[in-house]
């Protein structure tokens, strides 16, 4: 998805300094104990499928659209996870761009099977036992955030 007008207007103000952002992660299971990761087209590397919080959303609503916008199916955000941020969710993008994360994972359900429905920003899904996600190199907070899920 292409930079919201909210975030395209903080940047035409402050250029490409740090920005703090509200996000939401989804953390799927299905009922072989997998995970859901998706695969991003431009970092090639696999996370929890997730996003940001627009002005006057509620953060299970922004989850369950990212959802939507991303695997092309409808989901239900239940239980919280926890909050994460700090340095693991600190990024530098490609054109310079500095975001520092603070994001609320959601356990969730998905009423359909998921696919990469913005090829823009997912390649490909995929569900992986907790072994095959520390194979795939994902970004350093993702097994934190599965770990915890464990948990519950």
């Amino acid at each position: 998805m292409p930079l919201s007008p909210y975030i395209a207007e903080i940047r035409a103000l402050i250029g490409t300094r740090t920005l703090l952002l509200p996000g939401v992660t989804a953390v799927v299971r299905d009922e072989r104990g997998r995970y859901l990761l998706a695969r991003h087209t431009q970092s090639g590397r696999w996370s929890l499928v997730g996003g940001g919080v627009e002005p006057g959303e509620e953060p299970r609503t922004a989850l369950e659209r990212e959802i939507r916008e991303e695997l092309g199916v409808a989901a239900v955000a239940g239980r919280v996870v926890d909050a994460y941020g700090g340095p693991a969710l600190e990024v530098v993008y490609g054109n310079g761009d500095r975001v520092s994360y603070v994001t609320v994972a959601y356990l969730c359900t998905l009423q359909g099977e998921p696919r990469a429905a913005e090829p823009d920003e997912i390649a490909e899904v995929g569900w992986f036992t907790r072994a095959q996600v520390r194979a795939l190199d994902p970004f350093p907070w993702v097994d934190r955030v599965l770990e915890d899920a464990d948990r519950l």
